[in-house]
């Protein structure tokens, strides 16, 4: 913080404080004039309503004063007071690594033993699945979903299910995780004219065995001679490639929607999808029970040995 914006929150605060801490005092000593009554003249309701004069109740006082005590001390002991530290030296920083180092000691124990287990073996442990399935949602939820079931505007695939770009096993699980991915879709929009682009489309939808008209047909079998251009990722029966996260072009499910507007876009536009990589933020033991979790999700038997 700058020396002008640190004067300038010592002004407010000293400014708020003051003007509080007179009013406290000088309140239930003011002198306001008042009727034999005891009311202040004040009516309403053609004099139904008077307003009257009561002192201040003495436990509204004494919680006042102490709060006031409890803002003055809080501004000595933490830092609030424009640049001052204050004097326990507290930072946001230090509580947070030392909770973290304390939850850490609490947690290798666990981690260490999760170590010497395979992704598929730690899918068949439930403690590490279920901490696999708190980690999953601080961390991956906000885009494959609380159900892991994906996001569809986002292209987060959905992992509850037994298609994967990468491989589902869990070392194609737990590298994603650890080192991220990076999937691209060229743009053949301008390789294609619309009319290619259309047929292209009929002929990818007929992949996956989607009604068509005979119209949709004629195109498709047009659209199958300019397939030759995505043979190369896809493969020539469509049935995609892990190793370069090619998706499956002939199950009907979609990474980012299946119809046919949609994959027209997917075609003329092109995509592009990434994963980031958890290796800096998670580390490998965390990462390894999250993909324990992601892995127990798409896989119902019993762990591999």
């Amino acid at each position: 913080m700058s020396s002008f914006w640190s004067w300038w929150v010592i002004v407010l605060i000293v400014l708020n404080l003051g003007i509080s801490f007179f009013l406290f005092l000088w309140g239930p000593r003011a002198k306001i004039p008042t009727l034999a009554d005891g009311t202040t003249g004040h009516v309403w309701a053609h004099g139904v309503l008077r307003e009257g004069m009561h002192p201040l109740p003495r436990w509204w006082i004494v919680i006042s004063f102490a709060m006031f005590l409890g803002a003055f001390g809080y501004l000595v002991l933490y830092p609030g007071f424009g640049n001052s530290p204050g004097r326990l030296g507290w930072t946001a920083h230090g509580e947070l690594a030392r909770d973290t180092a304390a939850n850490d000691q609490l947690l290798d124990p666990t981690l260490q033993r999760f170590a010497a287990l395979s992704v598929e073996q730690l899918a068949g442990d439930p403690q590490a699945v279920a901490m696999g399935q708190v980690l999953f949602g601080d961390n991956c939820e906000a885009c494959h979903g609380r159900n892991a079931r994906g996001n569809r505007l986002l292209g987060a695939p959905n992992l509850a299910d037994s298609d994967w770009l990468y491989g589902g096993d869990g070392k194609s699980i737990l590298t994603s995780i650890l080192d991220g991915r990076q999937g691209v879709m060229p743009p053949w929009g301008e390789v294609f004219d619309k009319a290619g682009v259309e047929n292209l489309t009929n002929y990818v939808l007929s992949l996956s065995l989607r009604p068509h008209d005979a119209d949709s047909i004629i195109k498709a079998s047009e659209g199958k001679k300019l397939f030759t251009a995505c043979a190369a990722c896809h493969g020539a029966d469509g049935k995609g490639n892990q190793a370069l996260g090619a998706p499956n072009l002939t199950d009907n499910i979609w990474l980012y929607g299946g119809s046919p507007a949609t994959v027209e876009a997917t075609i003329r536009d092109g995509r592009s999808g990434h994963m980031p990589e958890w290796r800096t933020r998670l580390g490998d033991n965390a990462s390894r029970v999250i993909a324990a979790y992601v892995y127990s999700l798409s896989h119902s038997g019993p762990p591999a040995d």
